[in-house]
């Protein structure tokens, strides 16, 4: 299967190279208007490879490293700082160096989630709208009954037609609503459509319905990206979502291989996003990026794979009972960003714990929006940030 991931990765690279050249970017108009924001998640991203890179306890562990897969020759090194550098390039030596970064416990920088789940949904939830809505404690396709600030900014003039949000996951369109928010939402398998397509869309959509995901609601994270990027050069958006699950769901599997190969990947597509941005009139040095996490997971080789608060393994996550007390440590999350507005601190230590609701009142303010008037109750800015 890996050998088909890697194939489809590098077949998606090789048609998209041009599309900056195919692609008409003198119509943009966004820096008339302020700011451009894009939002990336990688869903269930520990801090601790993020921070530490590969995890020697699991690098080891042939219950979770097949054969073949050479990631000590990929991956590792001695010195914490070279390793994690070796997993995620772009994010250490651009994103923490011209921006910021919280979520390092081991220095004494703490985030978590503020919701009592630690599982994705009240997550997401959390990260878009700002609140915690105790009611959001499954998984499950419901639309949510909060409104996230992407739905608030649609409702001002400035921001139509302009937003829009790209997900591995299909339960976005419920997250955001889709129904009730009227925002662009590309989820799950769905096809590119609704706009202009280019040719690079329509190869897409073809590509989509002949290449099988290993799982059955979740699409390999190349599609989302290649999507999202067509998309924010085809009718260049102000504000995006770009949600990528592969992290998850190779965690889920018990294949750490992948696990690490899927974040080392989605700090490329994160490199090439940027250099986008940075080459795109109306982007260029007007935008701002900000990336983060659903949730944690646990910290060893017992309980890596999972995620879930004592509450959630006593209802939803009943298949967790082997763990009472829940995923100790799945609460833990971080945050980074850069752009115009964020001031370039590096690693940042946290005077108190930042919280997971505090991201929808910080996006607004960098895109010069009051959160207040968004909704009163939203957790306030990270501070650090500014």
């Amino acid at each position: 299967m890996l050998k088909n991931l890697y194939l489809i990765m590098l077949l998606l690279t090789c048609f998209s190279i041009n599309v900056n050249a195919a692609t008409d970017t003198s119509a943009i108009d966004n820096s008339a208007t302020g700011k451009n924001l894009v939002l990336v998640t990688i869903d269930g991203l520990r801090w601790q490879e993020l921070f530490s890179g590969a995890d020697a306890a699991l690098l080891n562990n042939k219950k979770f490293v097949r054969k073949g897969h050479h990631l000590q020759e990929k991956f590792w090194h001695d010195n914490e700082e070279n390793r994690r550098q070796l997993l995620m390039p772009f994010f250490w030596n651009t994103v923490v160096k011209e921006g910021m970064v919280i979520g390092n416990r081991k220095i004494g920088s703490n985030m978590s989630i503020a919701n009592q789940w630690h599982f994705s949904y009240p997550g997401y939830s959390e990260i878009f709208t700002g609140v915690v809505d105790h009611s959001i404690n499954s998984n499950k396709k419901k639309l949510n009954p909060q409104i996230s600030f992407l739905e608030w900014l649609n409702t001002k003039n400035e921001y139509q037609h302009k937003l829009a949000a790209f997900g591995s996951w299909d339960v976005f369109p419920y997250i955001l609503n889709k129904d009730r928010s009227q925002l662009y939402i590309n989820a799950g398998f769905d096809s590119a459509e609704g706009y202009a397509l280019s040719e690079q869309a329509k190869l897409l959509n073809n590509l989509q319905t002949e290449i099988p995901s290993p799982w059955h609601n979740v699409r390999l994270d190349s599609f989302t990206y290649r999507y999202a990027k067509d998309y924010l050069l085809t009718v260049k958006p102000k504000v995006m979502i770009i949600a990528l699950g592969e992290t998850d769901d190779f965690a889920h599997d018990g294949h750490y291989d992948s696990y690490l190969n899927s974040a080392h990947q989605t700090d490329k597509f994160i490199a090439d996003l940027w250099h986008t941005l940075q080459t795109t009139p109306g982007y260029q040095d007007n935008t701002v990026l900000m990336i983060t996490t659903d949730h944690g997971r646990g910290s060893n080789a017992d309980d890596w794979q999972h995620h879930a608060s004592k509450l959630a393994v006593q209802g939803y996550m009943k298949n967790l009972e082997a763990f009472p007390n829940g995923i100790v440590g799945s609460e833990n999350i971080w945050f980074a960003a850069m752009g115009p507005g964020v001031i370039a601190r590096g690693e940042i230590k946290t005077t108190q714990e930042v919280k997971q609701k505090q991201i929808a009142a910080t996006a607004l303010t960098l895109l010069g929006e009051d959160p207040k008037v968004f909704n009163p109750n939203a957790g306030s800015v990270i501070k650090e940030v500014f």
